[in-house]
């Protein structure tokens, strides 16, 4: 039998990635960050000489990289072959990297590929937009999390004043509008909540309480 996964989408600010670190830790399951994998991917075509278009390239690095998100409760990093390249994925060159080679199929199917590679005992507990939909359509347990888009800007502008950004709520919000539409109208893998998912509204909740909720159905799947 196949290693549990639990998959938790939903759009930007809606706490996925925190409620996903703490139910990880809760089951004592591995986790998939998959936010981050073009930029994973960015960069270390970037630490090979490797053009944003060479597609065959690009393919191969995809199916030969091993990823992990090793964690804390308070902390996620990231791993390619071993290495930590959590400090190197917000910057410029990334981002751009990262956008010219989503736009290849083979590319992005490598990437699913490398995110259905992780799913390994005990568990799998993994954030993102379409796991439930398109990457483990199989998984027992789907959650799709949601909240206001203004409580998700409020929650992104506090992140970034903390980290010692100058930021302004109303760009933030604005652009939570934005790729909120993008997002669910795109026609590859829309933001949509699979038609077996828990739907779970985070706006007047903590993160705590969502785990609560989540761990609950997860028991209730014969999961922890």
């Amino acid at each position: 039998m196949s290693a549990p996964v639990v998959t938790i989408d939903g759009p930007s600010g809606a706490g996925k990635g925190t409620v996903a670190r703490l139910l990880a830790s809760q089951l004592g399951f591995h986790l998939l960050d998959s936010g981050a994998l073009y930029r994973i991917l960015g960069y270390s075509a970037l630490a090979r000489g490797l053009s944003t278009d060479d597609v065959p390239a690009l393919v191969e690095l995809a199916n030969a990289l091993t990823v992990t998100f090793p964690f804390t409760v308070n902390n996620t990093d990231v791993c390619v072959d071993g290495v930590s390249i959590a400090g190197s994925l917000r910057n410029q060159a990334v981002a751009e990297a990262a956008s010219q080679l989503a736009v290849y199929p083979p590319v992005r199917q490598a990437l699913l590929d490398l995110q259905r590679r992780m799913r390994r005992a005990p568990g799998l507990v993994g954030d993102g937009r379409d796991l439930g939909t398109v990457v483990f359509p199989e998984a027992q347990v789907k959650i799709f999390l949601d909240a206001d888009v203004e409580v998700r800007a409020t929650r992104r502008y506090q992140e970034l004043i903390e980290a010692g950004q100058t930021v302004e709520l109303s760009a933030i919000l604005r652009d939570l509008e934005i790729r909120d539409i993008r997002d669910r109208t795109r026609d590859v893998a829309p933001l949509v909540a699979a038609s077996d998912a828990r739907v779970i509204d985070s706006s007047k909740k903590t993160p705590a309480e969502v785990v609560a909720e989540v761990s609950e159905y997860c028991r209730a799947k014969g999961i922890g």
